[in-house]
């Protein structure tokens, strides 16, 4: 049976501010590299650089949503996306 297909990404929180309702950080995954803005009070999600964005921007979002109370400025944390790139 064949392996499915799946890369780890690799998020660091630098930032967790409850009086603007929003989480800055970067992620991680393969050769890409994005920071981002999680504007949990508005539910909108801002990746920047554009280039490969869509590969992470709907797995960040559900990670993040799954781990919000979990989540803590200068904090490590990973998941796993199910595609290889």
């Amino acid at each position: 049976m064949k392996a499915k297909p799946e890369t780890i990404a690799h998020v660091s929180v630098k930032e967790y501010c409850f009086t603007k309702k929003e989480v800055k950080g970067e992620v991680k995954a393969s050769q890409f590299h994005w920071d981002f803005t999680w504007s949990f009070g508005k539910g909108t999600l801002f990746v920047q650089p554009p280039l490969g964005r869509a590969l992470i921007e709907d797995s960040l979002l559900r990670f993040l949503l799954k781990k919000d109370y979990e989540l803590e400025a200068g904090n490590e944390y990973k998941f796993t996306i199910s595609a290889k790139f």
